[in-house]
């Protein structure tokens, strides 16, 4: 199963990237056996599943070939713009037609159900499948600790504004941290401080220093795949996180958005490492499937769910949309298409890595060392004016973010960086941009 998913992977990724232009012919079935040293099952499965996933097509007796798709080379050649600021999923690896089935199937499966409000903590269905989903990063639960949520924002949203059993009132963030959460804060006038974080981790000492003395309510973390630095907690960050929570009665919420498109199997959440239920773990299914489908979990402790739940409303999250990502989950298209996506952006990640160290040879941008995800952090010197540097990339078509937006208002330790996503660029944007942005910080370094 590991081999076919890794063919499949590879050879949908070179589709997309051009290796096999449209109307290519791609190699025989006894061709491409000798190249990925496997069966002729395997590769035979190979090339259904990419016909069936409308990327290939086979002509009897001659073989298979690329798709032709003047939509998305009308596209290509039309739009040069190199887009490192977007951090959407690209939408050219969605499973439409897996998904649409999926909701017809639901429909079929859950018709007289859907005309209800259904339950507020979400569909009894969905939280049972949510059981052994989640039990793949390490989160044990049961399904009554499980709450559907019309996304991971709305979950935090609930959070901070609910009272915690610990009396505290203080949200601890790490700096820099997710921009939207940042402002929200702000905006409702939430008490907050912030503790820095860099690429290398964090200070333990400072963290219990807070812990300890800072009135804290809870602290908002991202264990892996921080946005916007794209790095993870070390195991013994983790681990240091989860008993400083216990010692000082302080909560943790784990927001981890990007679960499905992180490191391999072996990386435990903070929530796995935790004995005295002072995490509260946040999953997205956003990044995974569509942003539209606005779904997201939270799992709970006991003493904090009951408080949660009566801010919940009846209708507040879509039915048929849980329905189908029950029936997208049991039926193995979720698995599969995790895979699939995930290996497309480590390979993305992966071309990032190096075209930084194809075209930055003096070491003038220093990257965060990230190998999964979709975000990597460039830290500049401090000789360099961001926004003329920003000003000169959007000039040559290479759209950028910079790392200001990711502090809040008054925090002071902040570094200098731009915060870089590939979710909607192939290889010859990746290398093309790279290049373009170290030109770039040469020349404003020389100023």
């Amino acid at each position: 199963m590991k081999k076919y998913m890794s063919i499949l992977s590879e050879m949908e990724q070179k589709i997309l990237d051009g290796h096999y232009h449209s109307g290519q012919k791609l190699p025989s079935v006894r061709a491409a056996m000798k190249m990925y040293d496997c069966s002729l099952s395997t590769i035979t499965r190979v090339y259904a599943e990419l016909e069936k996933r409308h990327a290939v097509y086979s002509i009897p007796q001659s073989g298979f070939y690329v798709v032709e798709n003047l939509a998305d080379r009308r596209n290509r050649t039309i739009d040069e713009k190199i887009d490192f600021a977007s951090a959407s999923p690209d939408l050219h690896l969605f499973p439409y037609l897996d998904f649409q089935h999926c909701l017809n199937k639901a429909i079929d499966t859950y018709k007289y159900q859907l005309f209800t409000y259904g339950e507020p903590q979400g569909m009894i269905q969905l939280r049972q499948t949510l059981v052994s989903h989640l039990a793949d990063s390490q989160v044990f639960a049961k399904a009554e600790s499980i709450v559907v949520t019309s996304g991971a924002q709305k979950a935090l949203e609930i959070l901070t504004k609910m009272p915690f059993p610990n009396g505290n009132t203080i949200i601890l963030v790490e700096q820099p941290s997710y921009d939207y959460y940042l402002r929200y804060l702000e905006a409702e006038r939430i008490p907050v401080c912030g503790i820095a974080r860099t690429s290398k981790g964090i200070d333990l000492r400072e963290l219990e220093m807070k812990f300890k003395n800072g009135g804290i309510k809870f602290f908002y973390t991202m264990s892996r795949c921080h946005n916007p630095l794209g790095t993870s907690y070390r195991v013994e960050e983790r681990r240091a996180i989860a008993n400083l929570a216990s010692k000082y009665n302080v909560f943790v919420v784990e927001d981890d958005y990007m679960a499905d498109l992180g490191e391999a199997k072996g990386f435990d959440s903070i929530y796995a490492y935790n004995r005295t239920s002072h995490i509260v773990y946040l999953k997205s299914f956003s990044k995974i499937i569509f942003p539209g489908l606005r779904l997201g979990a939270a799992v709970l402790p006991e003493r904090l769910l009951e408080t949660f739940r009566s801010y919940i409303s009846y209708g507040d999250t879509s039915l048929l949309s849980q329905a189908a990502l029950e029936v997208y989950i049991n039926n193995g298209m979720y698995t599969r298409h995790k895979h699939n996506i995930k290996s497309q952006y480590e390979a993305r990640i992966r071309f990032l890595n190096e075209a930084v160290q194809r075209h930055d040879d003096t070491g003038l941008i220093e990257v965060s060392d990230v190998s999964s995800g979709i975000y990597m952090q460039f830290k500049l010197p401090q000789t360099v004016n961001l926004e003329q540097l920003i000003k000169r990339l959007t000039a040559r078509d290479v759209s950028v973010v910079s790392g200001k937006g990711f502090y809040l208002s008054d925090f002071l330790e902040r570094e200098k960086f731009l915060r870089i996503s590939i979710s909607k660029t192939d290889s010859d944007q990746i290398d093309k941009g790279v290049k373009a942005i170290v030109e770039e910080v040469k020349r404003e370094s020389r100023l």
